[in-house]
């Protein structure tokens, strides 16, 4: 039977990092899940002291809004995932709900615009167009209300570049969760972009994304969670929560080799780079 009960923290960092992606409205098994207030406390105790909750859909979206302005430790992003788009074009909001997104995305907790991309693995050949057009309507509100684009980027990378450069990216570009290879990321890199890694880095089967993290200076580096999806070794499978990310960290490190702290100090800066401080 697989162990869905909550891992054990990990020892704390030193230096207080940001988990830059995370789903708190998601919170996993019910034996497993975290309040807003018990998540907190746990990654705080560990040295991840802020958090930016990402709402994928409308209900998520406002929800991320609402909660950030409770907690001064959470910031927002706000977005239609792109397998929403072409779930809603069918029933005919698609317009509606892009309109609520910018609306909430003019909010000042709100630091970003996303999750928003392609994503080729969930969306077949039928819901792509629907997923671009969604895509270049966020590009738009990202450079229109002066917020960060964090990027969802599935099976789809070569179309993701191609319509950032095409529609002229925002300043701060995101790429959450990235799984791309070397070579996209020295062309991210290039391009000014932050790269942010989660628990897949940690994974037996990535050695890829271990050369892209290893190709990526230090001011282009992010962490995140992405919770309560893709814990890291040792505990793959079972529901992440933002108190994990020092194992990702410490992975991390080692693959860089540099010292665990320098890496938590580029992390805290480059999270304010890319979101603004809180």
């Amino acid at each position: 039977m697989t162990d869905r009960s909550r891992p054990k923290a990990p020892e704390p960092l030193r230096v207080a990092v940001a988990d830059s992606h995370c789903h708190l409205d998601l919170a996993g098994p019910a034996e497993a899940a975290l309040s807003v207030e018990e998540a907190l406390a746990a990654s705080s105790a560990v040295g991840v002291t802020r958090m930016v909750q990402i709402g994928c859909d409308l209900p998520g979206a406002r929800w991320a809004v609402e909660t950030a302005t409770q907690h001064p430790a959470i910031v927002a992003g706000v977005s239609l995932h792109p397998n929403e788009a072409p779930r809603l074009a069918r029933h005919g909001t698609l317009d509606d709900a892009l309109a609520e997104i910018d609306h909430l995305a003019a909010h000042a907790v709100v630091r970003a615009v996303g999750e928003t991309g392609l994503d080729h693995f969930r969306t077949g050949p039928e819901g792509l167009a629907d997923q671009e057009a969604s895509f270049r309507a966020h590009i738009e509100m990202a450079k229109r209300h002066g917020k960060a684009l964090v990027i969802h980027d599935r099976d789809a990378h070569d179309d993701v570049l191609r319509v950032l450069e095409e529609a002229g990216a925002p300043d701060r570009v995101v790429f959450h969760c990235f799984s791309g290879n070397a070579a996209m990321a020295a062309h991210c890199v290039r391009r000014g972009w932050w790269l942010s890694f989660a628990g897949t880095v940690t994974f037996k089967n990535a050695a890829g994304l271990r050369e892209a993290l290893a190709a990526t200076p230090l001011d282009r580096i992010l962490v995140e969670t992405d919770a309560p999806y893709l814990t890291p070794m040792p505990h793959r499978g079972r529901p992440n929560a933002s108190y994990l990310v020092p194992h990702t960290v410490r992975a991390m490190a080692a693959v860089l080799d540099v010292p665990e702290d320098t890496l938590c100090g580029a992390i805290a800066a480059n999270t304010d780079a890319a979101f603004g401080p809180w």
